[in-house]
Formats: structure tokens, sequence, C-alpha cells
């Protein structure tokens, strides 16, 4: 039985379901950190930063702990999309990834006081064309108002997708299978057998 506590240095509800579903036991305290992107950082590089950032800020507040630090960013083309700002930001993103295939980055940090580990997931998703009117409707719901990208893969945006490659999970915000792969790296196994992962 794992003794270790496990933080979890988001305050993503997605992250947390994620992180439950695979039987890790953790404690969630969101690390409250700068997410501005460098200029010239290329997307892959800044989500890797951020995911450290934020473990590395959430190990500074206990001892004895491995953390969890992980970010997700959408990207198309040479643009990362992050939160929307307002219904306006919205409705210029969802323009911009109708009838369109984008990326989404998520980096995962686990760390101890001692080292770090990292991975990163990308996966494509491909968008059928959606209308204005069905932007304006989805925004309605509040569901992409804190979302990269500005929608939830596993929410009601599931309509708009016409085609998912790579990891769902990473899609929605923590990659699992990477997730495990790490933290068995210190000795935290979820379900799994240490031999199965």
């Amino acid at each position: 039985m794992n003794q270790l506590l496990v933080i979890l240095a988001s305050a993503s509800p997605r992250r947390a379901e994620l992180l439950a579903q695979i039987g890790v036991s953790f404690e969630q305290r969101p690390a409250d950190v700068d997410e501005t992107r460098f200029e010239g950082e290329s997307p892959e590089a800044y989500v890797r930063r951020l995911a450290q950032t934020k473990a590395c800020a959430a190990l500074a507040k206990c001892n004895d702990c491995v953390v969890i630090g992980s970010d997700t960013v959408v990207v198309l083309g040479s643009e990362v999309l992050g939160k929307p700002k307002n219904e306006q930001d919205h409705a210029r993103m969802f323009a911009q990834l109708s009838g369109r295939t984008h990326h989404v980055l998520t980096a995962v940090t686990v760390a101890d006081s001692a080292r770090s580990e990292h991975a990163l997931s990308r996966s494509s998703v491909t968008f059928t064309h959606v209308s204005a009117n069905d932007t304006a409707r989805y925004w309605q719901t509040c569901e992409p108002s804190d979302k990269a990208g500005g929608y939830a893969v596993q929410g009601l945006a599931a309509i708009f997708i016409e085609q998912l490659s790579g990891s769902y999970s990473g899609v929605m915000g923590l990659p699992v299978r990477e997730t495990a792969q790490l933290l068995a790296k210190f000795g935290v196994l979820p379900w799994l057998s240490e031999e199965s992962v």
C-alpha cells in the first residue's frame, strides 16, 4: 500500500477525476503561477514549463511528498489557444477551429525533493463545421469558459468532434497512461501491478 503523500497541483476537476479513475490517492492543492507565454516560446516548451513550474510551486509547500503538475494547450497552426476571455474571444476561437484539425498538448511533471520526471502527450482533434449559432449556444452553457481552446471534449462539445487521434484523457487534461508511468518511477502505483506499468 502506498504511504507517500501525492499532491495534484491543479484546481481542475477533470484532472482530479482522471487521477482518481486510475486508483491514485491524492490531495488537490492548486498552484498559483504566472501562465504568461514567453516571446518566441514554442507551444511544447511553454506547456512543459508550466507543468514543471506548477509542480515546483506545490513542492515548495510540502515535505516528503510527490507532486503532479500538468498543463494543457490547444494549438492551431502556430497559435496557442488558451481559455477564452469572454464570449467574443470564444467565438473567434471557434471560428478558427471550425472544420479544421488542431493539436492538444498536455505536459505532466512528477517530482519529489530529489528529482523530477516529465512527459508530453500530443493529440490531434478534428472539428466539424460549427455554425455561429451553435457556438453562441455552446457559450451559454458556461462549459467552455475555463477550458483551453474553449471546449470540453468530455462534455457537450463532443458533438463538434469528427475525429480524435491520440490520448482522450490527454485532451481532457491529464494523460493517464503517461501519468501512471511517471508515478511508478516514484513508487506510487495505481491499481495496476508494477509489472503492468
